[in-house]
């Protein structure tokens, strides 16, 4: 008996992929069984599971409940799936793929891994997530400093971070989408300029990974952490990191396991003798159902790109999200971030102000009458996704007092 979850079935969702672009969000609608009963705007805090990850979660529950491990190598294979994916997704090679619990680990691979020396430090802007501040912060026993770099309106500049780059400078550490302010940073020109510089650079893509087109053999980012339950539609728990395979070596593994080795199954005669990839970060038992479910909702992502383009995702969420913008205003919200030029620095978060209502008092009242928001940025945060219709827009709109 196989494990219909396997690598070598292709789903029945992806053979019904639309050939005309604008039947594709419908479809994708179809897909999230949220809809159903949601206008839902929180992509950007904790997803709703796309049906292909739930399908797969309860297949995997109840092979598990009724078989045990005897799929185990079927459930293996899938798990590999989401590294070749990872590595088609954004251009890189499938062995720089360190799949992972959370964000926050591929983080602490880099910050606790660098070989630093006293005096050294890390640029990064104000306001990050703190995953992205903490792992930096506590290298200070190590002798290594934090510059932050106040943002412009919410905006993370990457005049601001160069300027702030010394000869001490060894890592930029920034967010590709600013988590509250929604502002997309200009990666391929922040890393350019590090590089010319001698600088590495870190990437928290999780508010961007699968959304926007990223291409590393031209845009050369030096590391990469994501998870996948936000806009890729997984479960929480998995996720995927990016050690390019130059810095490889350059990285110490502070934490090792019995997956961290070459012939890893071979137990009882396993020698210390660290994997040649990213995989050597992979300290021991994965959290299999949860990358799996997470392959699954990957390959709807890679899929649309391939019949419509890399791009196709991406202007799909700018236009949702430029559209909410304006029912926003028109209804009297104020906007509290301008991501000007929108196309450029623009992304699917749209934080703003109700007058007379307070952000949390907003929420409660959305959840009353089925929208889901959040409260960020000083404001109501509303994370729009590629199935949200003009019927789940006018839903959050209506909710503003003309």
């Amino acid at each position: 008996m196989s494990d219909s979850t396997t690598h070598t079935t292709r789903p029945k969702h992806l053979h019904e992929i639309p050939k005309r672009l604008d039947d594709v969000w419908q479809w994708w609608r179809d897909l999230m069984p949220v809809s159903q009963q949601w206008a839902y705007f929180d992509h950007s805090a904790v997803a709703p599971l796309s049906d292909p990850a739930a399908q797969t979660l309860r297949r995997f529950t109840d092979m598990a409940s009724t078989s045990g491990d005897v799929h185990w190598l079927d459930w293996s294979a899938k798990v590999e799936t989401l590294r070749t994916l990872t590595a088609e997704l954004i251009c890189c090679e499938s062995e720089e793929v360190a799949l992972v619990p959370n964000t926050t680990a591929g983080i602490n691979f880099v910050a606790n891994g660098y070989p630093w020396q006293d005096g050294d430090n890390v640029v990064l802007p104000e306001g990050e997530f703190p995953s992205n501040r903490f792992p930096w912060l506590n290298l200070a026993d190590r002798g290594v400093s934090v510059k932050t770099v106040p943002r412009r309106d919410g905006r993370a500049e990457v005049d601001d971070l160069i300027a702030a780059v010394d000869e001490h400078t060894k890592i930029i550490a920034v967010s590709w989408v600013g988590y509250a302010s929604g502002f997309r940073i200009e990666l391929d020109r922040l890393v350019r300029e590090a590089h010319d510089r001698g600088v590495l650079v870190f990437l928290d893509a999780i508010q961007g990974l699968g959304i926007y087109p990223l291409d590393l053999r031209s845009c050369d980012v030096d590391f990469l952490s994501a998870d996948g339950h936000k806009w890729l539609l997984g479960p929480e728990g998995a996720g995927v990191a990016v050690i390019r395979r130059r810095h490889l070596n350059t990285l110490r593994c502070e934490n090792v396991g019995w997956a961290s080795v070459r012939n890893a199954h071979l137990f009882s005669g396993a020698t210390f003798d660290l994997r040649d990839d990213a995989g050597r970060f992979e300290t021991g038992s994965a959290n299999m159902p949860g990358l799996m479910a997470f392959a699954s909702s990957l390959e709807m992502f890679v899929e649309v790109g391939r019949i419509h383009g890399p791009d196709a995702i991406g202007e799909r969420v700018l236009e949702r999200a430029h559209r909410l913008r304006e029912m926003i205003s028109e209804r009297g919200g104020k906007l509290l971030f301008d991501n000007e030029p929108f196309s450029k620095h623009g992304s699917g978060i749209v934080t703003f102000e109700v007058p007379g209502e307070s952000p949390a008092d907003f929420r409660s009242r959305g959840l009353e009458n089925g929208v889901v928001v959040s409260c960020r940025g000083g404001g109501v945060r509303a994370s729009v996704h590629v199935y949200n219709d003009d019927t789940d827009l006018k839903k959050l709109a209506d909710l503003i007092p003309r």
